[in-house]
C-alpha cells in the first residue's frame, strides 16, 4: 500500500486478489483495485466504511481532487473505498490491448462473462471481510452502480448497513428489448427538449449529418458517420448535457479554399465524445448487464430502434424533419468505426448471442429486505427508466424514495453533498 496526500484527504492505494470466477475460488485470480480515502484530520481514528460503486459498465471509480462533489459529505463520517470495478480502472482492465491476452474471441467472451454485477459483488464481500474485519458497510450505487446494489441485496445483504443509490433501480426481470423499447420514446423527448431550447441546432444537425452521409471522413482512425453523430445525443441525459450538445455544434463548418468543411475542431470534438477508447466495456457488456436466463440480449437496441423509424437519418435527411440523437443505445456499426472497438467485434457478437446468463435479482429476498435502502429517482431520466424504477422501488421492502426532477441522471455529481446527505437523512429515517 502506498498513502499520499491532497487537500484535505489521505488517499491510500490498496490491492485486493479475487477469483475471476467466483464459484471456481481456487482457479485464476486477478487483481482488483480501490482507492481508500480518509478526511486528514480523521486518518487515525476508527471510521465505518463506505464503498462507491461507479455507473457503467465500464467505468472505474471518478478520481476526485480533494474532497469535491459529494466525498467531502462523505468522509465527515466515513473511511471511504473509491472501487474500480473489475476490468476497470487499475483492476484487471479489459480492452482492446489486454483481451487477446485471453486467447480469441470466444475465449475473451468467456471471460467477459465473468465482468458483471454478480461477480462484483463477491469481490465487494472479499474486500469488505480483509478492510472491516467483518463488520458491514455502507454501498453508494451511483446508475450501474445502483444496479450493482440491488444485486448486492439479493445475494449478501448480511455484508450490508445501509445502502443509497442514485439514478440506479433497475428492472427486476426487464429483457434488454423492454429497457430499449421504452428508452427510445424518452430519448425523443430528451431531442425536443434540446431543439426547442436551441432551435438553431435542428438545421446544424441535419447539415452535419447530411455532409457526414457524403463524405466519411476519419479523425485518428475512427470513422465519423451520422450514426455516429446522433450517438452524441448521450450528452442529453446529464445536467449540462443539452448546452455542452449546443456548443459542440455551433462550430461544426469553416470554410476553406475547397468550400465549405466539417472543421477539425468538430471533428476532434465529436471523435472523443463518441471513442469508447477510455471505456470499452461499456460498449461490449452494455446489454449484457440486463441479460438473464436463456433469452440473447441479441443486438437489442440495433432490432428495437426498427420500431421507431423517426431516429432513421437517411430517412430524416429525405425529407425535412430534424435528425434525432440516440442515447445510450449500443450498435453492431459502433465495431466498425471505432479503431477500440473494432478488434473485438466478434467478442461482441459472441457475447450479444451468448444464453447462460445467471439470473441477477432475487424478487422473494429483496420483499423481505431488511437493510436500510434509499433510492433517488430522477423524473424523465433519459437512462434508467423512471416507472421500471418505481416499481422496482416498491418490490424492495423498506426502500425510501427520493423522486426529484431538480436533478438529471448525474445528480450525485451535480449535487454533491446535498444529494448524500438527502438520502442519508432517507435511510435512517431523519428526514
Amino acid at each position: 500500500m502506498s498513502s499520499y496526500r491532497q487537500p484535505g484527504v489521505v488517499l491510500t492505494d490498496r490491492r485486493f486478489t479475487v477469483p475471476l470466477d467466483h464459484s471456481a475460488p481456487g482457479g485464476e485470480q486477478i487483481e482488483v483495485y480501490g482507492r481508500e480515502a480518509v478526511a486528514a484530520s480523521r486518518a487515525g481514528e476508527e471510521l465505518p466504511w463506505l464503498v462507491y460503486l461507479e455507473g457503467g459498465p465500464g467505468f472505474g471509480a471518478r478520481r476526485f481532487v480533494g474532497t469535491e462533489a459529494w466525498l467531502g459529505r462523505a468522509l465527515r463520517e466515513f473511511r471511504v473505498l473509491l472501487l474500480d470495478q473489475r476490468g476497470t480502472g487499475l483492476s484487471a482492465p479489459a480492452n482492446r490491448q489486454t483481451l487477446p491476452l485471453r486467447g480469441g474471441p470466444r475465449e475473451q467472451a468467456d471471460y467477459l462473462a465473468h465482468f458483471r454485477s454478480d461477480s462484483i459483488v463477491r469481490d465487494c464481500e472479499l474486500i469488505r471481510l480483509q478492510l472491516t474485519g467483518g463488520a458491514p458497510w455502507t454501498v453508494l450505487g451511483q446508475s450501474f452502480g445502483g444496479f450493482c446494489a440491488v444485486r448486492y441485496l439479493s445475494a449478501a445483504p448480511e455484508g450490508l448497513k445501509e445502502v443509497l443509490i442514485t439514478g440506479g433501480l433497475p428492472s427486476l426481470d426487464a429483457h434488454a428489448d423492454d429497457v430499449y423499447r421504452a428508452a427510445y420514446p424518452r430519448i425523443e423527448r430528451k431531442v425536443a427538449a434540446h431543439y426547442a431550447r436551441y432551435p438553431q441546432d435542428v438545421e446544424r444537425a441535419r447539415a452535419i449529418a447530411a455532409y457526414l452521409a457524403e463524405h466519411r471522413p476519419e479523425s485518428a482512425g475512427h470513422r465519423l458517420t451520422p450514426e455516429g453523430f446522433q450517438s452524441l445525443g448521450i450528452l442529453l441525459g446529464t445536467g449540462s448535457g443539452s448546452h455542452q450538445l449546443h456548443y459542440l455544434l455551433e462550430n461544426a463548418f469553416v470554410r476553406t479554399p475547397h468550400g465549405t468543411e466539417l472543421s477539425d475542431t468538430f471533428q476532434e470534438a465529436m471523435r472523443t465524445a463518441a471513442s469508447f477508447a477510455g471505456h470499452p466495456l461499456y460498449a461490449l457488456l452494455h446489454e449484457a448487464i440486463y441479460g438473464q436466463g436463456e433469452r440473447a440480449t441479441d443486438w437489442a437496441a440495433e432490432r428495437v430502434r426498427g420500431e421507431f423509424p423517426q431516429f432513421d437519418a437517411a430517412t430524416a435527411l429525405k425529407g425535412d424533419g430534424p435528425v434525432l440523437f440516440t442515447g445510450e443505445t449500443i450498435h453492431p456499426w459502433h465495431f466498425d468505426v471505432d479503431p477500440a472497438l473494432r478488434p473485438l467485434r466478434e467478442t461482441a457478437e459472441l457475447l450479444a448471442q451468448r444464453t447462460d446468463w445467471p439470473v441477477l435479482y432475487d424478487p422473494e429476498r429483496l420483499a423481505a429486505n431488511v437493510v436500510p435502502v434509499a433510492a433517488a429517482v430522477y423524473h424523465e431520466d433519459m437512462y434508467v427508466d423512471t416507472a421500471d424504477s418505481l416499481r422496482t422501488a416498491s418490490a424492495i421492502r423498506g426502500l425510501r424514495t427520493w423522486v426529484t426532477n431538480e436533478y438529471e441522471h448525474d445528480g450525485v455529481r451535480a449535487g454533491g453533498p446535498r444529494v448524500l446527505d438527502r438520502l442519508l437523512s432517507l435511510v435512517r429515517d431523519e428526514a
